[in-house]
C-alpha cells in the first residue's frame, strides 16, 4: 500500500505550475514586441488570452469535476499545459501564439482547482489547514521565482521561457502513476443542478465573495505600486518586479504557519486580521514618505495575504456539500480571476476621476469593510474550527 509521502509534494508542484503560467512571462513581454511584429499594447494579450481562457474553462470544470475522477481531469490538463506551452516556443506570429495560449489556458483551468480539491479529500482538520498552507507557500514561492526564471531564460532568446511549461508533461506522467484517485466512482455526484443550490447557501456564497475580495486587493498592489516605484523612485520594470517579490516572500512565510495560527486563533479571526492588515498596508501607501516605507508596507500586505489565503482555501473545501467539493472549489477559483479582472476596471474609473491616493483609499476602505463583515458573520464557520 502507498504511504502517500509524495502526494502533497506532487500536488504542490501542480499548484506551482498553475501559478507560473502568467508570472513566468511578465518580464519577458517587452522583448516579444519586435520578433512577433506587434505593439506594446497588443503584447499584453499574451497574458490576457490565457487568463480569459482559464476563467472560461473553469466554468466547464466546475460542472464536470465531481462527476469524474480527479486524475481524469488533472492529467490531461497537465499535458495540455505542457504541450501547448512548448508549441508556443515555435510560434512566429502573434495570431498563432494567442491561439496556443488559449489552449494552454484550458489546461491551466483544471490544475489549481483539482490540486485544492485533492488536498481537501486527502486531509482533514488542522492537517488540511497545514497542507493548504504549504500549497499557499509554494504558490507564493512561484509568484517570486517565476518572473526570475522567465527573465533568466529570456536572456537566451525571447521564446525560451515557453519551454519551461514542458516540465508539466513528465509531471503528468508521475501524477498518473503515483497520486491516488481521491474521488472514487461511488462518491461522484449525479446531480447536475445541485451546484446552483450549493452556491446559494450563505456560507458557500460568502466564502466565494471573500475569494473575490482578497484578489481584488492583491491586484491593487500588483497594478498600482509599480507606478509609485517608477514615478517616485525611478525603478525599472525588473526592479519593480523584485520589489513586489517582497510581498510574495512575506506571504509564503506566514502561509507556512497556517496550521499553528488556525489552531491558536481560529479561521475567522485569521480572516478578520488578514483583511484588516491588507487594508492597513494599502492605506499606508497614501502616506508613504520613502522607499523603505513602501517596501515595509509591501511586506505587511504579504503577511496579511498569507493570513487569509490558506484559511480561505481550506474553507472552500469545508463548506462544500457532500459530493460537491470539486465544483465549489472551481467556482471559488473563478472568483479569484473575477477579482483580478474587477480591480483594474473599478480602480481605473477611480483614478480617471481622482488620483492615486483615492485609488488606495478605495481599496483600503473595501478591505476594512470585508474585515468588518467577517466580524459580523463570525459564527458561520464556528463549527468548522
Amino acid at each position: 500500500m502507498k504511504d502517500g509521502k509524495l502526494d502533497l509534494p506532487l500536488i504542490c508542484l501542480v499548484a506551482f505550475f498553475a501559478m507560473s503560467a502568467g508570472a513566468l512571462l511578465g518580464p519577458v513581454l517587452p522583448f516579444m514586441v519586435e520578433p512577433l511584429n506587434t505593439s506594446r499594447e497588443a503584447v499584453g494579450l499574451i497574458l490576457g488570452m490565457y487568463t480569459f481562457s482559464t476563467a472560461l474553462s473553469m466554468i466547464g470544470v466546475s460542472f464536470i469535476t465531481d462527476r469524474v475522477g480527479r486524475k481524469k481531469i488533472l492529467v490531461p490538463c497537465l499535458l495540455i499545459n505542457g504541450i501547448a506551452g512548448v508549441a508556443c516556443y515555435f510560434s512566429t506570429d502573434m495570431t498563432t501564439l494567442l491561439a496556443l495560449r488559449f489552449i494552454q489556458g484550458i489546461g491551466i483551468a483544471g490544475m489549481l482547482p483539482i490540486a485544492m480539491t485533492m488536498i481537501g479529500e486527502l486531509y482533514t482538520g488542522l492537517d488540511r489547514v497545514n497542507a493548504m498552507g504549504i500549497m499557499s507557500m509554494t504558490t507564493g514561492f512561484g509568484a517570486v521565482s517565476a518572473p526570475l526564471i522567465g527573465g533568466i531564460l529570456a536572456s537566451f532568446a525571447w521564446n525560451v521561457p515557453f519551454l519551461f511549461y514542458g516540465l508539466s508533461v513528465p509531471l503528468a506522467i508521475i501524477v498518473a502513476f503515483v497520486l491516488p484517485e481521491t474521488n472514487p466512482h461511488e462518491n461522484r455526484s449525479k446531480n447536475r443542478n445541485s451546484i446552483i443550490k450549493a452556491i446559494a447557501e450563505f456560507r458557500v456564497l460568502y466564502t466565494i465573495i471573500l475569494s473575490f475580495s482578497i484578489f481584488f486587493l492583491l491586484y491593487t498592489i500588483v497594478i498600482y505600486v509599480p507606478f509609485i516605484l517608477k514615478d517616485n523612485y525611478g525603478f525599472t520594470a525588473s526592479q519593480a518586479g523584485l520589489a513586489l517579490g517582497i510581498e510574495g516572500i512575506a506571504m509564503a512565510t506566514v502561509s507556512s504557519r497556517a496550521r499553528v495560527l488556525a489552531a491558536k486563533f481560529g479561521k475567522q479571526k485569521m480572516l478578520m486580521a488578514g483583511f484588516a492588515t491588507t487594508g492597513l498596508s494599502i492605506g499606508g501607501l497614501i502616506f508613504a514618505g520613502s522607499l523603505y516605507h513602501v517596501l515595509a508596507l509591501l511586506l505587511i500586505f504579504g503577511a496579511g495575504f498569507g493570513m487569509v489565503q490558506p484559511q480561505l482555501n481550506t474553507l472552500a473545501t469545508q463548506v462544500a456539500p457532500p459530493g460537491m467539493m470539486g465544483s465549489i472549489v472551481s467556482v471559488f477559483n473563478i472568483m479569484k480571476y473575477a477579482g483580478q479582472t474587477a480591480a483594474p476596471l473599478v480602480l481605473a474609473v477611480v483614478l480617471l476621476n481622482s488620483n492615486m491616493h483615492m485609488v488606495f483609499a478605495t481599496s483600503c476602505t473595501f478591505a476594512f469593510l470585508v474585515s468588518l463583515s467577517a466580524y459580523f458573520f463570525k459564527d458561520i464557520y464556528r463549527s468548522l474550527d
